[in-house]
């Protein structure tokens, strides 16, 4: 693929993700204005009490869009809006959360994966955009791609992790759907609003995960080019 291509490319997925971005917004705003009986809390609590986990603990993070699970201390964040909100985007996103604490007590197969690849990605993390930078230099002036290389790598584990990250997020997604049918906390439309809530939702990993791939693609030309 030719560098055209993939400024192109680069060009077309900034408009798609700041479409994302936006649609997720206007959804969010949009099933936050529909209520329910039950806060984001409450939610949280009954999904993890039907599934028997009882070692996992439901608290409040401040932030907006903070919502996540950590398996190293078995919590359910949430996020303060999320939290004490009961409304049809608030439930959709606290039981998306429990999602993922139901993939650890199940020892779901991409999740463990994941985790896996979480200590690997701090230290990637940390020195990436360094050895990257580095390495644009030293091509530039020496011709020698070796130091970008190694850049390049640790970027290529970051964008596979992107990538991984694809069938937990929308496992989690369709967990937390299932249950919000099965449990019955909503009425038809209302759970068709937690759907569309959570699919814009997984559209952000996707469009992540597509930008990490085309960047790595740039990288990668750039040696190329230079080889040849």
């Amino acid at each position: 693929m030719n560098s055209g291509m993939l400024y192109i490319l680069m060009f077309v997925i900034m408009g798609v993700s700041w479409w994302v971005s936006y649609r997720l917004k206007s959804k969010f705003k949009k099933y936050s204005e529909i209520p329910i009986g039950l806060t984001g809390k409450e939610v949280a609590e009954m999904m993890l009490q039907q599934y028997g986990i009882t070692d996992v603990t439901v608290t409040s993070v401040p932030g907006a869009l903070t919502d996540h699970y950590n398996p190293l201390n078995k919590t359910v964040n949430l996020s303060d809006w999320v939290y004490a909100q009961s409304n049809v985007a608030a439930a959709a996103v606290a039981a998306h959360e429990c999602g993922h604490a139901v993939q650890h007590a199940t020892a779901y197969n991409w999740l463990t994966m994941r985790s896996k690849m979480v200590p690997m990605l701090e230290i990637s993390s940390k020195y990436m955009q360094w050895i990257i930078l580095a390495g644009l230099g030293v091509l530039a002036v020496t011709n020698n791609p070796y130091v970008l290389v190694v850049g390049v790598a640790l970027f290529a584990l970051t964008t596979l992790f992107s990538f991984i990250t694809l069938p937990v997020e929308f496992d989690a997604s369709a967990r937390a759907i299932h249950w919000i049918d099965q449990a019955n906390i909503m009425r038809a439309d209302q759970l068709d609003g937690a759907k569309d809530a959570l699919k814009w939702a997984a559209m952000t990993y996707v469009v992540a995960a597509l930008s990490s791939l085309v960047t790595l693609l740039y990288y990668i030309s750039l040696i190329l080019r230079r080889r040849d």
